[in-house]
Order: structure tokens, then sequence, then C-alpha cells
């Protein structure tokens, strides 16, 4: 504490200016801390610190003849704090040991209180989050309320922390803890004054209903929408918003590719940017894959969806919309999304991320099934995923768990055990635009599968990952759509930069990975450096193999620091949108934990289409 430094009054104390991260002090005063002792509390336009005072530590604290040293100064920023209680009169417990000379044991004081609730970080898990409570007293009331008016002044001025929410529980999720979850976290959003619409669902598909009819206006009312539940009923509340309000042509369908793909498997569909380049350069919000005044041929179709294209925005709730954020309470089975934005599965840490106002961008894929089945007419079905979308064994694993859904969790385990043993492979073909930068390991359609032995000894050296953690340089990047281009158009269309790829045969599983997937059983997820909100899907193709070098591959996905992908089995492409037909009668894709039915299927993903309440994982 410098000395000479300027002197401020408060009440009947003189006490000295201090700084805190580089910031000159409001004011300070004496107060005592609960479980402390006397402290000098000082606040700021960053936050508040402590120290006990002079008369404290004038000397160390002994007991029993071990020598104990005053504690050091405490501070907590004002952005990790969500509240400021007055809890008027009542008991304060100082120290322990004040000092050499006084031994008392629980000294209590009675005396006006109020309490600072805040966060800080656990020290040996950077990611979870813990409730930390600070309770001073006075015995003068008007300095206590002084205390409480200057740091709720202080909180005001914190930006983007929401005052409204609307709350869906859903209350047989994971385990059946859905309830209980959000008693636990609820008293949270009471103590940070956050009024809360709570709606426990009663049925499959009721928070789908009221996100998809509830008015435009009511849901402006609201700085958000939680979700206490897993992956797949967070997707139910997802497409209820969007299904009525994300205007946007549709990705091209696989039908559009069939008069332009030659005989070759591997060969480039057709180079789409060569007939619209003059038209794009003339208008910027005009993308090379759809329709286009003027083109005749093909490409005509692409993104109609039968003509239906719509790009104007409802201007009561535009999407992107940079105010209104989606919120996680995490109580499913895998809760891969949490994990993915905060890093942890514990409710408290989603809470209290939610309540302070943290912000991240989600990248949202749009799926569109064009036939449920060989035989259907092509009736285009829309869904958004906000994770993954999977086919063949992701597919089998969530059509399987559907009949014991009695086991709990543990059902994806027994029925994964159960589609694996089966080894199912099935006949597909997919497209997909090559983005130039990426770095694939095979290229498509290298003939027959190589032999055991040469895969076991032909997988290439592990690549340096660049994973997404808080603050991803990234994912920080200006979403294409938030400056010239408007969310209807798709991110993923430069002329002259990209071409579509083909590749065909049979698959043991077909991936799209928005984002990394991390979870209990992946804890570096499906692809461990798949960010939040780059603009790209992780394509993973696992073509038909021995059982034992699938088992591998899974392996390498159960273990931390694994190697999914370098086998030469697996294709991996970074892609914005692909294209899917299946050879078979009919095709089950999983979407997000939903089950999602595709003979012929399309995908295009949206930059930053949606905000979460959320930090970023911090490892």
């Amino acid at each position: 504490m410098d000395r000479n430094a300027n002197v401020r009054i408060i009440g009947e104390k003189c006490l000295p200016s201090v700084q805190f991260d580089g910031e000159e002090s409001i004011f300070s005063s004496n107060l005592f801390l609960d479980h402390v002792g006397e402290v000098v509390l000082t606040l700021n336009s960053a936050g508040l610190s402590w120290k006990l005072a002079e008369s404290s530590d004038s000397a160390p604290s002994i007991c029993l003849g071990i020598k104990l040293v005053p504690e050091s100064e405490t501070q907590i920023k004002f952005s990790n704090v969500y509240a400021i209680e007055f809890i008027n009169w009542g008991l304060i417990h100082e120290s322990l040991l004040q000092n050499a000379t006084n031994r008392l044991l629980g000294q209590e004081s009675e005396m006006y209180r109020f309490t600072v609730h805040g966060v800080q970080k656990s020290e040996t898990q950077p990611s979870l989050w813990v409730l930390a409570v600070y309770t001073f007293g006075h015995k003068d009331l008007e300095t206590c309320q002084m205390w409480v008016n200057r740091i709720n002044a202080s909180l005001n001025v914190e930006s983007g922390r929401p005052k409204s929410l609307l709350v869906f529980v859903h209350p047989m999720s994971g385990k059946g803890n859905g309830c209980r979850t959000w008693e636990a976290v609820a008293p949270i959003f009471s103590c940070a004054k956050v009024k809360t619409k709570v709606i426990v669902t009663q049925r499959a598909g009721h928070a789908f209903d009221v996100m998809a009819s509830i008015k435009n206006r009511e849901i402006g009312s609201y700085d958000g929408v939680v979700a206490v539940g897993g992956d797949g009923f967070f997707n139910e509340i997802l497409n209820g918003l969007l299904s009525s309000r994300h205007k946007s042509c549709y990705p091209p369908s696989p039908a559009d590719f069939v008069h332009s793909v030659r005989d070759d498997d591997s060969a480039m569909v057709y180079h789409p940017n060569e007939t619209v380049t003059e038209a794009s350069s003339q208008n910027e919000d005009h993308s090379p894959l759809l329709p286009s005044s003027g083109h005749n041929g093909s490409l005509s179709n692409f993104g109609t969806g039968n003509g239906s294209c719509n790009k104007d925005q409802d201007p009561e709730f535009p999407l992107p919309n940079e105010r209104f954020r989606f919120g996680i309470i995490p109580a499913g089975s895998t809760d891969a999304i949490v994990m993915c934005t905060t890093g942890t599965r514990d409710p408290i840490t989603s809470a209290l991320q939610i309540v302070l106002g943290k912000k991240v961008h989600l990248d949202i894929a749009q799926i569109v099934s064009w036939k449920k089945t060989s035989t259907s007419k092509d009736e285009p079905c829309i869904r958004y995923a906000a994770s993954f979308a999977g086919y063949g064994f992701y597919g089998d694993v969530i059509t399987e768990s559907e009949k014991y859904r009695w086991m709990g969790p543990k059902r994806y385990d027994y029925a994964g055990t159960k589609v694996f043993l089966r080894h199912r492979s099935y006949e597909a073909e997919v497209q997909y635009i090559e983005v130039k930068s990426e770095k694939t390991n095979p290229t498509p359609d290298k003939g027959p599968l190589v032999s055991t032995k040469q895969a076991l000894w032909s997988r290439s050296k592990k690549s340096e990952r660049v994973v997404c953690r808080v603050n991803c340089n990234i994912c920080d990047t200006k979403p294409m759509h938030a400056s010239t281009r408007s969310s209807a158009i798709t991110p993923y269309s430069h002329a002259g930069e990209s071409r579509w790829l083909r590749s065909k045969g049979r698959f043991l599983s077909i991936g799209a990975a928005i984002i990394s997937c991390r979870n209990e059983r992946a804890p570096d997820g499906l692809v461990a450096d798949a960010h939040l909100s780059d603009g790209f899907l992780h394509l993973i193709l696992i073509r038909d193999c021995p059982h034992a070098l699938y088992l591998w591959h899974l392996t390498q996905l159960a273990r931390k620091g694994g190697n999914p992908l370098n086998f030469d089995f697996v294709e991996h492409h970074k892609t914005p949108v692909f294209t899917f037909t299946s050879s078979g009668r009919e095709s089950v894709w999983n979407l997000d934990g939903e089950i999602f039915q595709a003979h012929k299927l399309s995908a295009q993903v949206f930059r930053g289409l949606v905000s979460l309440f959320a930090s970023g994982p911090e490892v």
C-alpha cells in the first residue's frame, strides 16, 4: 500500500488509495469479512479487493505452537460477480485465531451484513466454475447500504447479462434428473435477479411446438431460452425456433448432379463457378450455388427446394440475433454440446456462465431430407443440427437404443456393442465441396481396401491440432454473413475457390461433425480440432473394413490424445456442404441424438447462426 498516495475519507475512516489491476481505488473502508476478520475493502472500476486490516496482521497467528501466516490480499472482478445482497443484522464470525495475544476461537459479533455472490475457477479443473460467497459486515447500517449501492451500480454497467429467460425442463432427460437439476441451479438465477418462465415439458415435441408457435414479439421479450436436458432436447428447442424463422435457400439436392458426374468415381462433379462467375462479381450477395437469373441448366434448380427460397428475414426476430442466446443446463446422457462450449458437464458452471452473460457463436447445419425412403415422393424435410449428423453405425445405434430407453444412459453402450458386433456396412454415395486448404488423408475411391497388415503400418504421422479454446482466434473472426451477406446466403460461395468431389462405396458409417463432439466416451471428440464457429463441417467416411481395424478406430476415439482419423479406411474432409444418396431401401440418420430418416440428404453449414451463453472450454 502506497503511504504517499492520495487520501480519501469514508465516514469516520481515513484510508489511502490503493491499486487493483492498475486501477486506482474509488473508495475503501474497514469492514469485517465472515470467517476472516477485519479487512480493508476497496472498490474501483474493475472490482473489489480486500486485505487484512493492520491491527489484525501486525503479528502472526499461533496455534499449538504452529505459526500461521496472515492471508494475502484477495480480489474479485465485477465480471465475476453476479449479485450483491443486503442481509440485515446478524452474526459475523471472525477468524479462528486473531493473533499471538488473542487466541479466542470462533469469536462472533453482531452487525449489519451484505453478501457478494461471485464465481471462481476450480484449482484442479480449470473449466469447472464454483460459487464464491463473501459476507461483509459493519456496525453502521448506512455504511453497508452505501457499499451495496456502489457495487450494484458497478454491476449494472456489465453488459450482455440476461434479465429474462424462457426455461424448458425435460423431466426425463438422462437418468430422469431434469427437474432436480433445475431445482439445484434455480437459486442462482433468483439471486442474480433473472426472471425465468419455466415450462416442464409433458411430452415429446412439447418444447418444439412452443418455440415454433410463440410470436416473435413474445420471444423477443426474452434475452434467451434455456434447455435443462441433453443434446436431443436442445436440438428440439433449436429446431422449434429456426423452423419458421430461418430463411435460406436449400443446399443442392443429390439429384442435381445426375447429369454432370463422369463415370470416374473420383472425378470432380463440375465447376459451378464457371457459369456464374460474372454474376457473382456483379452482386456480392449472389452465391454461385444459388439460382442465378439468366442461367439455364441444372444449376437453376440449386437451392430452390421446389421453388421455395425466401431470403427475407423477419425484422421482429432477425437471424443471426446477437442479443438472443441459447443456454444449456446439462442433464442428458452425453451433453456433448455443453462439453464443447464450457469444457465440463457441470450444471452449476453452465448456470453461472448464463447469469454472467457469457457468449460464444455456434455454427448450425441445415439438413434437408429429400426422400425418406427409396420409394417415397420427393418431399423436402428440413432439420437443424448443432453438433453431429451420422449415418450407418451412428444411425443404427440411436435406432437400437430406442428399444432400451428403460436402461437410461447405459442403453447407448449396450446398443453400441450390439451394432458393432453386427458390423453392417451400407452402399452409398457422398458428394462434397473440396476446400483447397484442407489436408485429407486418403483420396476418395482409391480402389480395394488395403490389407490389414498394410493398414496397421501405413498410418500417417499425427498432425498438429489447433484445438478450439476460450477466446479462440479462429472462431472470433467475423462471420461472413455479419458483414455484407445475409444469413440466407450460404457462407461457402467464393468464385474460383471450390469444386465438387464424389466418394462412393460401402461405408460402415458416415458422420458430419459440426463441433468436436467431446464427451465422456470420446474425451477429444470425433474431430479434436473442430471449432465452434468456423463455418465448416468435418465429413468422416468410414469405409468397410475388418472388425479388428474398426475396433482400433473406436479405441482411438475413446482414448485421450488418440488419433482415430489416420487410418486408410477413414476419409476426413473439411467442407461447408455435402449431399448423400443411399443405395438401400431405407436409411436412418442420427441428428444430435435424434432419429432422422433420409434416403437422399443434403447439408450445409451456417457460420455463427446462433449464440450460446458460454465462454468456451479452458482445456
